[in-house]
Protein backbone atom coordinates (compact mmCIF):
# COMPACT_ATOMS: atom_id res chain seq x y z
CA UNK A 1 0.00 0.00 0.00
CA UNK A 2 1.92 3.16 -1.38
CA UNK A 3 0.42 5.30 0.74
CA UNK A 4 1.56 9.52 0.39
CA UNK A 5 0.01 11.12 3.18
CA UNK A 6 -2.17 13.49 3.77
CA UNK A 7 -4.27 15.19 0.46
CA UNK A 8 -6.95 17.56 2.23
CA UNK A 9 -8.56 17.53 5.53
CA UNK A 10 -12.11 18.62 5.32
CA UNK A 11 -13.98 20.67 8.26
CA UNK A 12 -17.40 21.25 9.11
CA UNK A 13 -17.59 24.99 10.74
CA UNK A 14 -20.10 26.90 12.62
CA UNK A 15 -18.25 30.14 11.69
CA UNK A 16 -17.17 29.37 7.94
CA UNK A 17 -16.65 33.19 6.45
CA UNK A 18 -13.84 33.65 9.98
CA UNK A 19 -12.15 30.30 9.18
CA UNK A 20 -12.23 31.27 5.09
CA UNK A 21 -10.53 34.51 6.37
CA UNK A 22 -8.61 32.56 8.55
CA UNK A 23 -6.52 30.20 5.92
CA UNK A 24 -6.14 32.91 3.41
CA UNK A 25 -4.10 35.12 5.76
CA UNK A 26 -2.46 31.84 6.65
CA UNK A 27 -0.89 31.85 3.47
CA UNK A 28 -2.96 29.79 1.40
CA UNK A 29 -4.58 29.87 -2.26
CA UNK A 30 -8.27 30.18 -2.40
CA UNK A 31 -9.58 27.82 -5.35
CA UNK A 32 -12.92 27.05 -4.49
CA UNK A 33 -15.50 29.80 -2.87
CA UNK A 34 -19.34 29.51 -2.89
CA UNK A 35 -21.76 29.27 -0.80
CA UNK A 36 -21.47 26.30 -0.02
CA UNK A 37 -17.86 25.27 0.68
CA UNK A 38 -14.32 26.64 0.20
CA UNK A 39 -11.04 25.30 -0.44
CA UNK A 40 -7.41 26.60 0.16
CA UNK A 41 -4.45 25.11 -0.59
CA UNK A 42 -0.45 24.44 -0.65
CA UNK A 43 1.66 25.31 -3.66
CA UNK A 44 1.88 21.06 -4.70
CA UNK A 45 -2.33 21.04 -4.03
CA UNK A 46 -2.92 19.41 -0.91
CA UNK A 47 -5.36 21.31 0.66
CA UNK A 48 -8.15 22.35 3.71
CA UNK A 49 -11.65 21.86 2.66
CA UNK A 50 -14.26 24.36 4.69
CA UNK A 51 -18.14 23.20 4.71
CA UNK A 52 -20.92 25.28 7.42
CA UNK A 53 -21.43 22.77 10.08
CA UNK A 54 -24.69 21.60 8.40
CA UNK A 55 -23.70 20.58 5.50
CA UNK A 56 -24.88 17.13 3.92
CA UNK A 57 -21.91 16.64 2.15
CA UNK A 58 -20.03 16.13 5.44
CA UNK A 59 -19.93 12.24 7.25
CA UNK A 60 -21.49 12.78 10.60
CA UNK A 61 -19.65 14.12 13.19
CA UNK A 62 -17.93 12.83 16.17
CA UNK A 63 -19.63 13.18 20.11
CA UNK A 64 -16.76 15.21 20.69
CA UNK A 65 -17.87 18.00 18.61
CA UNK A 66 -14.48 17.80 16.86
CA UNK A 67 -14.81 20.22 13.94
CA UNK A 68 -12.72 18.02 11.62
CA UNK A 69 -14.86 15.74 9.59
CA UNK A 70 -12.32 13.66 6.92
CA UNK A 71 -9.07 13.44 6.49
CA UNK A 72 -8.12 12.67 2.62
CA UNK A 73 -4.79 10.37 2.18
CA UNK A 74 -3.27 10.23 -1.39
CA UNK A 75 -1.81 6.81 -3.01
CA UNK A 76 0.50 6.24 -5.43
CA UNK A 77 -1.79 3.97 -8.15
CA UNK A 78 -4.88 2.51 -8.51
CA UNK A 79 -3.97 -0.91 -7.08
CA UNK A 80 -3.08 0.88 -3.93
CA UNK A 81 -6.78 1.87 -4.00
CA UNK A 82 -7.59 -2.06 -4.58
CA UNK A 83 -5.48 -3.26 -1.86
CA UNK A 84 -6.62 -1.04 0.74
CA UNK A 85 -9.93 -2.01 -0.13
CA UNK A 86 -9.30 -5.72 -0.08
CA UNK A 87 -8.27 -5.15 3.36
CA UNK A 88 -10.44 -3.18 5.10
CA UNK A 89 -13.32 -4.66 3.98
CA UNK A 90 -12.71 -7.61 6.09
CA UNK A 91 -14.30 -6.34 9.18
CA UNK A 92 -16.01 -3.20 7.96
CA UNK A 93 -18.37 -1.25 4.94
CA UNK A 94 -16.22 0.49 2.55
CA UNK A 95 -17.73 2.72 0.40
CA UNK A 96 -16.20 2.85 -3.54
CA UNK A 97 -16.76 6.20 -5.17
CA UNK A 98 -17.49 6.85 -9.40
CA UNK A 99 -13.66 8.41 -9.25
CA UNK A 100 -12.61 5.07 -7.47
CA UNK A 101 -11.67 6.85 -4.20
CA UNK A 102 -13.07 4.85 -0.87
CA UNK A 103 -14.23 5.93 1.84
CA UNK A 104 -14.58 3.96 5.55
CA UNK A 105 -14.04 4.90 9.34
CA UNK A 106 -10.74 4.04 11.42
CA UNK A 107 -11.29 2.05 14.39
CA UNK A 108 -11.28 5.08 16.45
CA UNK A 109 -14.60 6.50 14.24
CA UNK A 110 -12.67 8.80 12.31
CA UNK A 111 -13.69 9.52 8.49
CA UNK A 112 -10.78 8.45 5.89
CA UNK A 113 -11.16 9.09 2.18
CA UNK A 114 -8.20 7.18 0.29
CA UNK A 115 -7.75 8.69 -3.52
CA UNK A 116 -4.82 8.62 -6.05
CA UNK A 117 -2.96 11.36 -4.94
CA UNK A 118 -3.57 15.09 -6.36
CA UNK A 119 -0.64 16.80 -5.02
CA UNK A 120 1.71 18.18 -8.22
CA UNK A 121 5.16 17.69 -7.83
CA UNK A 122 7.26 20.95 -6.46
CA UNK A 123 10.41 22.12 -7.82
CA UNK A 124 11.04 25.01 -5.99
CA UNK A 125 14.55 26.69 -4.63
CA UNK A 126 15.52 25.18 -1.21
CA UNK A 127 16.81 27.71 1.74
CA UNK A 128 20.27 27.94 1.21
CA UNK A 129 22.90 27.93 4.04
CA UNK A 130 26.77 29.13 4.33
CA UNK A 131 28.51 27.07 7.12
CA UNK A 132 32.20 27.50 7.57
CA UNK A 133 34.34 24.54 6.92
CA UNK A 134 31.40 23.38 4.09
CA UNK A 135 30.77 24.50 0.73
CA UNK A 136 28.55 27.47 0.76
CA UNK A 137 25.45 27.12 -0.69
CA UNK A 138 25.24 30.66 -1.59
CA UNK A 139 27.28 32.18 -4.95
CA UNK A 140 28.94 35.71 -4.18
CA UNK A 141 26.78 38.59 -3.82
CA UNK A 142 23.53 35.55 -3.90
CA UNK A 143 21.14 37.12 -0.85
CA UNK A 144 20.04 34.83 1.47
CA UNK A 145 17.52 37.25 2.55
CA UNK A 146 15.71 40.10 0.48
CA UNK A 147 12.27 41.75 0.57
CA UNK A 148 10.49 39.83 -2.61
CA UNK A 149 10.78 36.18 -0.97
CA UNK A 150 7.45 35.16 -1.15
CA UNK A 151 6.26 33.05 1.82
CA UNK A 152 4.19 30.31 0.80
CA UNK A 153 2.92 26.59 2.33
CA UNK A 154 4.15 24.18 0.01
CA UNK A 155 2.36 20.99 1.37
CA UNK A 156 0.25 19.78 3.64
CA UNK A 157 2.92 17.87 6.58
CA UNK A 158 1.42 16.54 9.10
CA UNK A 159 -1.95 15.93 11.19
CA UNK A 160 -2.43 15.28 14.66
CA UNK A 161 -4.98 13.42 16.87
CA UNK A 162 -6.65 13.34 19.76
CA UNK A 163 -7.80 9.60 20.38
CA UNK A 164 -9.19 7.29 22.92
CA UNK A 165 -7.23 4.33 22.28
CA UNK A 166 -3.66 4.80 21.76
CA UNK A 167 -2.59 1.50 21.51
CA UNK A 168 -5.77 0.39 19.41
CA UNK A 169 -5.63 3.71 16.75
CA UNK A 170 -1.70 2.63 16.44
CA UNK A 171 -2.70 -0.95 15.61
CA UNK A 172 -5.07 0.15 13.20
CA UNK A 173 -2.85 2.31 10.27
CA UNK A 174 0.21 0.26 11.34
CA UNK A 175 -1.06 -3.63 10.63
CA UNK A 176 -4.36 -2.16 8.55
CA UNK A 177 -2.61 0.43 6.49
CA UNK A 178 1.23 -0.28 6.61
CA UNK A 179 2.47 3.09 8.10
CA UNK A 180 5.40 2.62 10.26
CA UNK A 181 6.62 4.03 13.86
CA UNK A 182 9.86 6.58 14.15
CA UNK A 183 9.69 7.29 17.56
CA UNK A 184 7.56 7.17 20.58
CA UNK A 185 6.85 9.48 23.40
CA UNK A 186 6.09 7.27 26.22
CA UNK A 187 2.66 8.28 27.87
CA UNK A 188 1.81 9.90 24.82
CA UNK A 189 1.59 8.14 21.97
CA UNK A 190 3.55 7.63 18.50
CA UNK A 191 4.54 9.18 15.44
CA UNK A 192 4.20 7.46 12.24
CA UNK A 193 4.60 8.16 8.33
CA UNK A 194 3.10 6.08 5.41
CA UNK A 195 4.97 3.84 3.58
CA UNK A 196 5.29 6.08 0.33
CA UNK A 197 6.32 8.92 2.54
CA UNK A 198 10.19 9.16 3.80
CA UNK A 199 8.48 12.41 6.46
CA UNK A 200 9.35 12.00 9.97
CA UNK A 201 5.72 11.92 10.58
CA UNK A 202 2.57 12.42 8.76
CA UNK A 203 0.59 11.62 12.02
CA UNK A 204 1.08 11.47 15.63
CA UNK A 205 -1.49 9.89 18.00
CA UNK A 206 -2.19 11.28 21.16
CA UNK A 207 -3.88 9.45 23.91
CA UNK A 208 -6.92 11.54 25.36
CA UNK A 209 -10.30 11.12 27.06
CA UNK A 210 -12.90 10.35 25.06
CA UNK A 211 -15.00 13.10 24.64
CA UNK A 212 -11.85 15.51 23.71
CA UNK A 213 -11.77 13.25 20.23
CA UNK A 214 -10.66 15.24 17.68
CA UNK A 215 -7.68 17.19 15.98
CA UNK A 216 -4.93 18.87 18.21
CA UNK A 217 -3.12 20.44 15.12
CA UNK A 218 -2.34 20.34 11.28
CA UNK A 219 0.77 21.30 9.56
CA UNK A 220 1.98 22.44 6.06
CA UNK A 221 5.60 22.64 5.17
CA UNK A 222 7.65 25.80 4.61
CA UNK A 223 10.98 25.71 2.46
CA UNK A 224 13.10 26.16 5.57
CA UNK A 225 13.18 27.79 9.38
CA UNK A 226 13.56 31.45 7.60
CA UNK A 227 10.13 30.83 6.14
CA UNK A 228 8.68 30.03 9.53
CA UNK A 229 9.62 32.78 10.77
CA UNK A 230 8.60 35.08 8.04
CA UNK A 231 5.22 33.72 8.36
CA UNK A 232 4.80 33.35 11.92
CA UNK A 233 5.68 36.85 12.28
CA UNK A 234 3.65 38.23 9.50
CA UNK A 235 0.30 36.23 11.06
CA UNK A 236 1.27 37.76 14.47
CA UNK A 237 1.42 41.11 13.41
CA UNK A 238 -2.10 40.64 11.23
CA UNK A 239 -3.72 39.73 14.60
CA UNK A 240 -3.93 36.53 15.56
CA UNK A 241 -2.76 34.95 18.65
CA UNK A 242 0.16 32.18 19.17
CA UNK A 243 0.06 29.32 21.07
CA UNK A 244 3.63 27.87 20.86
CA UNK A 245 6.97 28.87 19.38
CA UNK A 246 8.82 29.69 17.49
CA UNK A 247 11.11 26.84 18.21
CA UNK A 248 12.65 23.23 17.01
CA UNK A 249 11.13 20.05 17.91
CA UNK A 250 13.35 17.14 18.86
CA UNK A 251 11.61 14.23 17.24
CA UNK A 252 11.31 15.03 13.89
CA UNK A 253 13.70 18.24 14.20
CA UNK A 254 11.12 20.29 12.34
CA UNK A 255 10.91 24.02 13.38
CA UNK A 256 7.70 24.79 14.29
CA UNK A 257 5.30 27.88 15.43
CA UNK A 258 1.71 26.93 16.24
CA UNK A 259 -1.06 29.50 16.51
CA UNK A 260 -4.64 29.32 17.67
CA UNK A 261 -7.45 28.63 14.98
CA UNK A 262 -10.79 29.02 14.62
CA UNK A 263 -11.36 25.62 13.68
CA UNK A 264 -11.53 23.99 17.00
CA UNK A 265 -7.68 23.28 16.97
CA UNK A 266 -4.60 24.66 16.39
CA UNK A 267 -2.56 25.51 13.39
CA UNK A 268 1.63 24.90 12.80
CA UNK A 269 3.63 26.54 10.37
CA UNK A 270 6.88 24.29 9.77
CA UNK A 271 9.74 23.01 7.80
CA UNK A 272 13.09 20.84 7.74
CA UNK A 273 11.69 17.70 9.20
CA UNK A 274 13.82 14.55 9.59
CA UNK A 275 13.78 12.06 6.92
CA UNK A 276 13.74 7.86 7.62
CA UNK A 277 13.74 4.96 5.71
CA UNK A 278 13.01 1.54 6.90
CA UNK A 279 16.09 0.55 8.23
CA UNK A 280 15.14 3.35 11.14
CA UNK A 281 14.99 2.14 14.85
CA UNK A 282 12.44 4.22 16.70
CA UNK A 283 13.29 5.96 19.76
CA UNK A 284 10.99 5.41 23.30
CA UNK A 285 11.32 8.46 25.81
CA UNK A 286 9.08 9.55 28.56
CA UNK A 287 7.40 13.13 27.40
CA UNK A 288 8.53 15.28 28.92
CA UNK A 289 9.03 19.36 27.87
CA UNK A 290 12.77 19.17 27.00
CA UNK A 291 11.43 15.71 24.94
CA UNK A 292 9.07 17.82 23.05
CA UNK A 293 11.36 20.71 21.70
CA UNK A 294 15.50 21.34 21.74
CA UNK A 295 14.66 25.30 22.22
CA UNK A 296 12.28 27.84 22.25
CA UNK A 297 11.74 30.81 21.74
CA UNK A 298 9.67 33.92 22.57
CA UNK A 299 8.23 36.59 19.90
CA UNK A 300 9.27 40.08 20.58
CA UNK A 301 8.43 43.86 18.47
CA UNK A 302 11.55 44.62 15.96
CA UNK A 303 13.90 46.69 17.99
CA UNK A 304 17.01 48.35 16.68
CA UNK A 305 19.97 50.09 19.38
CA UNK A 306 18.35 53.46 20.82
CA UNK A 307 15.22 52.95 19.49
CA UNK A 308 14.42 52.70 23.75
CA UNK A 309 16.09 55.67 24.24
Amino acid sequence: MKIIGPDALVFGVPNFLECCTFLKDYGLKETLLDETQAIYSALDGTSVHLFHEDSSLLPSALKSGSFLRKQVYGVQEAYDLELIEAEISKDRVVKKNIDGSIEFNDDSGFALKFQITQRVTLNLPHEKVNSPGATPQRKPNELGLNKVINVAPRTLSHIVLFVPNGEQASKFYCNRLGFRTTDILEGVGPFLRPSANDDHHSLFLIQTPEHMQGIEHFAFHLAGPTEVMLAGTRFLEAGYTPFWGPGRHNFGSNWFWYFNSPLGCHIEYDADMDKHDDSWMPRSVPFSAEASQRFLFKYAEKWAPGADH
